[in-house]
């Protein structure tokens, strides 16, 4: 083989590969989530809320992959969304007592803020509220993607 030939073959394969793999890594969070809680489950698990927000895809942390939207509402035993995320891997919710829009702005303010739990579904999501928090010291609320460090969304809540 001609060593164009061959270097052809390794840009061609290698390029396949990496799209590949990256491709899986997008898809992985989709084929082995949960299924989402219906509309009906989220209305009825958010009845009770004493606040709500709403997540918005012009955030200046969110991009093309990192977004969400839709109602968010805060009560004292769930936290949930009719809504969507953009999917991906190991989504964590959390409180801050300052609105954050960019990955820096939550580093910054990380050790201020209180982890609620897991969000493993991306249409609609419900979150049960470990008693030890108090949803009213805090005013904001932030989903962050824990393996990459990526800002996915927030809202102000109060």
């Amino acid at each position: 083989m001609k060593l164009r030939t061959i270097i052809l073959f390794l840009i061609t394969h290698l390029s396949v590969g990496a799209f590949g793999f990256a491709l899986g890594i997008y898809m992985l969070p989709i084929l082995i989530a949960p299924t989402s809680p219906t509309v009906s489950e989220v209305a009825r698990l958010s009845s009770g809320a004493q606040y709500s927000a709403i997540f918005k895809k012009a955030l200046k942390g969110s991009d093309s992959f990192h977004w969400g939207e839709g109602q968010v509402s805060i009560g004292p035993d769930y936290i949930t969304l009719t809504g969507r995320l953009a999917p991906g891997p190991d989504y964590k919710l959390y409180l801050s007592k300052e609105f954050v829009e960019t990955e820096s702005d939550f580093n910054r303010l990380k050790d201020n803020m209180v982890r609620v739990g897991d969000v493993k579904t991306f249409e609609n999501f419900v979150v049960e509220i470990p008693q030890n928090i108090d949803i009213s010291r805090y005013s904001s609320i932030i989903v962050w993607c824990e393996t990459f460090g990526e800002f996915i969304t927030a809202a102000r809540y109060q």
